[in-house]
């Protein structure tokens, strides 16, 4: 079958949650036809400035910044001026780029294209991780054509007549792997096949309990991980304090790093997962077929790792 090929904004981001998904859709979308034209669309000085380059997309960023819990937070007082920059913005870059449909995941830089875009009429859809759906999806989701979701039971959220239930979109890479892909997983990180290995995962900012409780585990000996390895992504606030520690407390069967950058060779040599609970790990997860210890994170909006 022949598509037409589509001029196609995809807009969000903030974590690796959002990110990654939205590449994944991207990639499909190319796959599916490759004269589609993407623009990703983020948010200043967030990681998806630096990762959707890396995947080979072009990407505009937006001036727009979250809302702090504390109502006072001396940060939220720039949020007006913010926001109004960033819908200026948002309608230059659909103006100039005249996109066939746009694509809201989800994070602070999804809100002002979404509202510009619908607001002038071009088709746009949501699609929403985690089985709690989140602030800015929530206000859009009667603005947009449809909202693809993951969990059954998203109408407390979104009008039912405008839900799609499509799971969540993972990178192709990640699928259950063979013994082949377990060895070169394990040689990729340099890994010692004789024994078994543990994947730690705090999400791509980082988890400090996840990280207290390794310290703590290396501080006291490694006590019954003689015959174990472990992959540690520490997250990148927490690269500076976890490396100074681990200088310390040398350890030779902990391997850590700020971000993994080939999660599918590590999912590949991993035996078992600890893990945070994004949207985006659990279905990474399920789908590598991998044994896991989920800890959601009791920082996010409405506990919604909890509910995913």
């Amino acid at each position: 079958m022949t598509y037409r090929k589509l001029r196609v904004i995809i807009s969000g981001g903030g974590t690796g949650g959002h990110i990654f998904p939205a590449v994944a859709i991207a990639d499909r979308l190319r796959e599916v036809n490759p004269g589609t034209e993407i623009l990703f669309v983020g948010a200043e000085g967030r990681m998806e400035m630096e990762k959707v380059p890396a995947a080979g997309y072009a990407i505009e960023g937006l001036p727009v910044a979250g809302l702090q819990r504390k109502l006072l937070h001396p940060a939220n007082l720039a949020l007006p001026v913010k926001l109004c920059r960033s819908l200026h913005r948002a309608g230059r870059i659909i103006k100039d780029f005249r996109p066939d449909v746009v694509i809201g995941v989800g994070g602070y830089a999804s809100a002002p294209v979404l509202w510009k875009a619908t607001g002038k009429g071009i088709p746009a859809l949501i699609q929403e991780q985690n089985g709690f759906a989140g602030l800015t999806n929530k206000l859009l989701g009667r603005r947009v054509g449809k909202v693809c979701v993951a969990y059954e039971g998203m109408e407390r959220f979104f009008p039912a007549g405008k839900i799609v239930l499509t799971g969540n979109p993972i990178r192709s890479c990640i699928h259950p792997y063979t013994e082949e892909e377990r060895q070169a997983g394990l040689a990729y990180y340099g890994l010692d096949a004789a024994r078994k290995h543990l994947l730690v995962l705090g999400g791509s900012l980082g988890s400090g309990t996840l990280n207290r409780a390794m310290q703590e585990w290396v501080a006291a000996g490694c006590p019954g991980g003689e015959g174990v390895e472990v992959l540690w992504q520490c997250g990148r606030y927490y690269k500076a304090g976890v490396d100074a520690f681990m200088a310390g407390h040398p350890c030779e069967n902990v391997r850590h790093t700020d971000f993994i950058g080939r999660m599918d060779w590590a999912y590949a040599a991993a035996d078992v997962v600890i893990s945070r609970s994004g949207a985006l790990s659990v279905s990474e997860i399920c789908a590598a077929h991998k044994a896991a210890i989920f800890v959601p994170s009791p920082n996010v909006a409405e506990d919604h790792q909890t509910h995913n």
